[in-house]
């Protein structure tokens, strides 16, 4: 019999666009069961993210657009999203259908973006997401009548609990069939006919024609992104002509860009007349106001943040800390495990002390990491991070910044990258550039290792209030918000002698505060701690294996195996006094060959070479090296340390951990190497420090230049030798 061949699926590209805080993201992973491919749109760095799923026997592409408030090009992530609903972006096609999503208790604001989308004629799908929030905010919207007026198909969701979606995936499937809305013309008729006048004169001089909402951009937005979609040859004349035309408008009252928000906002309180109403008076307040009255205060608002903000790293180093010993306690039956299946030798000594001790010395830490993760997507998804932007704005102005900034820079905790990409959103290029140049001075998760080794190595474990404040939580708060400090100065001299110019007003729509989805804050941790132990698995495990080589050779490690049979065999016979008074001298004997072993290899030998400029920040080459290897990626030097001390023998079997082989650590003349002050210069150092290369990579991709990466790179490294210098100097002169 002949095999039936299976049936085609019909393939439909779905945008999927809406206004921050509006729940898009959520909706999109609810659509698409989190199945999604991330990556960059060619030629810039906005980051696009497609999924799929099916349903009904069609293959649905989804597209999550950036979040905007308007289709009014003036940044990167506005203009991407312009181009990809023109078809203008090839490898993503003209979409089939817009998907709109609008907070449905704040219609009025929302349907702006709405009502541009409306203007591209494309399939469009109105989504009424948190319908659950209407109830709450005494709002009725009769969804029958909102369609026939808007012409559009829309759908009641609320994604957070995957309400309405199957729904959705209907309405779109329908609206790709039904075809785009009537034509959308809001603004005066005086407009329009200046924009087709525009559009002729382009066709004149472009080899192919401009879509209308293009034309309609350019005259609407001054020195707006859509300006730049011409060519070089064209745009001069176009400016004049562009210039010309705005002041006949003017000239018959329409004045620009002032006549599209009225006209727009005309026409969507004509289309809400007697379909939104309210079951409570307007002037009462909701209960996000009420919480808002303290939450945004100018000094209520403050110190809630603060305080915030230092009982979540309180909880970080207090609640992990049984997690890390269970870590610690595998790591440690791991490393047994292969010392009795291998005899002694290079590959042994390579797995044991080099990516056991290195990798493991880092992935001790992914307990914190988890729970900094946790606050932080707990934050975001309540609606507070749009509250703390709130509150950060006149802290920002004074620096010559936005309220934009904060979030970006509030990012950058986690993670650099993702903070220096979301500078996109900030529409003034000095602001941006600004924003760029401070994101790495905060202390992302990275740093994060660094600061709980030796905080919780030196640091004495002091506490208040019956050990509900700590010495060593406030320490690592203080690390934490040192960068962040450091970047204040740094901004303003930025802003006062490089990027001249005022800040860009702030606008921004705070969400309604609701309780956040263990879904979506369980998915961005594993997402977030994925990524970190990627990082553990790649960059780190390859510098620690160079690292190993680097302290192993070259080496003779015979007499050092030698004794470590002797131990073996000494420790598989009866305890006795004679035997463990044996074992004793074969160990220290043990540890003096390794040490000498390394001081000797290749590794010990560039360190002695770099010693000079470390020591009067109170290091040894040990610690340099660490701090030079880590230049890459900072958790680098965890895993550097574990796998010298490792190499040096400083590690034995009284001694926990690498905590402990610091806390043993000595001079050649017996002195601990490391003190209170040496702790605190490591961390200011990595507090201050630019060691990420791939933040510097993206740095340079965002700016189109690559002497920003260097001006970075330079400048807080001296800023980080300077910090560190200081700290040591002043803490050992005051006997710390």
């Amino acid at each position: 019999m002949p095999v039936a061949s299976p049936v085609a699926l019909k393939t439909l590209t779905v945008a999927l666009i809406g206004n921050p805080n509006t729940g898009k993201s959520t909706l999109f992973n609810g659509l698409t069961g989190g199945n999604a491919r991330i990556g960059n749109f060619p030629g810039v760095t906005v980051e696009k993210k497609v999924g799929r799923f099916l349903h009904a026997g069609h293959e649905i592409r989804l597209i999550d657009l950036p979040g905007t408030y308007s289709l009014s090009p003036r940044s990167a992530d506005e203009m991407v999203s312009v181009d990809v609903l023109l078809g203008r972006q090839k490898d993503v096609g003209r979409p089939d259908v817009v998907v709109c999503i609008v907070d449905a208790a704040n219609l009025e604001r929302n349907l702006y973006l709405f009502s541009q989308l409306r203007d591209l004629q494309i399939p469009l799908v109105l989504v009424l997401n948190m319908w659950d929030s209407t109830r709450q905010a005494g709002v009725q919207i009769d969804v029958d009548r909102l369609q026939s007026r808007l012409g559009v198909m829309a759908v009641p969701t609320t994604a957070q609990k995957l309400i309405g979606l199957e729904d959705l995936r209907n309405t779109i499937l329908r609206a790709a069939e039904q075809g785009p809305p009537a034509v959308h013309r809001p603004l005066p008729p005086e407009f329009y006919t200046q924009c087709d006048q525009l559009r002729a004169w382009l066709e004149d001089r472009m080899p192919a024609p401009v879509p209308v909402f293009l034309c309609e951009r350019m005259l609407l937005d001054v020195h707006g992104a859509a300006e730049h979609a011409v060519p070089a040859s064209v745009a001069p004349e176009l400016a004049s002509r562009l210039t010309t035309a705005r002041e006949s408008l003017a000239q018959q009252g329409v004045r620009i860009p002032l006549a599209e928000t009225k006209s727009r906002y005309a026409w969507i309180r004509q289309q809400l007349d007697g379909i939104v109403t309210h079951t409570r008076p307007l002037e009462e307040l909701t209960w996000s106001d009420r919480v808002d009255r303290y939450l945004t205060h100018k000094v209520v608002g403050i110190v809630f943040f603060v305080v915030l903000m230092f009982l979540i790293f309180q909880a970080i180093y207090t609640w992990a800390g049984p997690a890390m010993e269970l870590v610690e306690a595998g790591q440690g039956f791991i490393s047994g495990l292969v010392e009795s299946a291998l005899p002694a030798g290079a590959f042994r000594s390579l797995l044991v002390d080099g990516v056991i001790a290195g990798v493991g010395s880092v992935v001790i830490f992914l307990p914190q990491i988890v729970l900094l993760f946790a606050f932080i997507a707990i934050l975001e998804d309540c609606g507070y991070m749009a509250r703390a932007a709130f509150l950060m704005d006149k802290l920002m102005l004074q620096v010559g910044l936005n309220g934009k900034a904060f979030l970006p820079l509030m990012s950058s905790f986690a993670c650099a990258i993702p903070g220096i990409m979301a500078t996109r959103v900030i529409e003034s290029r000095r602001d941006r550039m600004v924003t760029i140049l401070i994101a790495p001075l905060m202390s992302c998760s990275a740093r994060l290792p660094v600061y709980l080794l030796l905080v919780g190595a030196f640091v004495p474990a002091v506490t208040w209030f019956g050990g509900l404040i700590g010495l060593q939580g406030l320490v690592l708060f203080l690390m934490q918000s040192l960068g962040a400090l450091v970047a204040i100065p740094i901004a303003w001299l930025l802003k006062k002698f490089v990027f001249h110019g005022e800040p860009t007003p702030f606008v921004m729509e705070l969400p309604n505060y609701k309780w956040p989805s263990p879904r979506i804050v369980l998915s961005r941790i594993l997402e977030r701690s994925g990524a970190f132990l990627k990082e553990a698995g790649t960059l780190i495990f390859l510098v620690t294996v160079l690292i190993w080589a680097a302290g192993y050779f070259p080496g003779d490690h015979s007499g050092e195996q030698q004794i470590g049979e002797q131990i073996a065999q000494i420790e598989a016979e009866p305890e006795t006094e004679a035997t463990l008074a044996q074992l004793e001298i074969l160990q220290e004997r043990q540890n003096e060959i390794s040490a000498s072993l390394i001081q000797t290899s290749y590794l010990g030998q560039a360190g002695k070479l770099i010693e000079p400029a470390v020591r009067p920040l109170g290091w040894d080459w040990r610690i340099g090296i660490g701090a030079i290897a880590s230049f890459p990626a900072r958790e680098v030097i965890i895993a550097t340390l574990g796998t010298i001390f490792s190499l040096g023998g400083d590690i034995s079997d009284d001694v926990t951990g690498l905590q402990g082989a610091l806390q043993t650590a000595t001079w050649p003349d017996g002195r601990p190497l490391f003190t209170l002050p040496v702790a605190l210069s490591v961390m200011v150092f990595f507090a201050l420090c630019a060691q990420c290369g791939a933040t510097l990579m993206v740095m340079g991709r965002e700016t189109h230049h690559w002497r920003w990466p260097v001006i970075t790179f330079v400048y807080m490294t001296a800023l980080a030798y300077l910090g560190s210098l200081a700290i040591y100097q002043v803490g050992t002169a005051l006997g710390w």
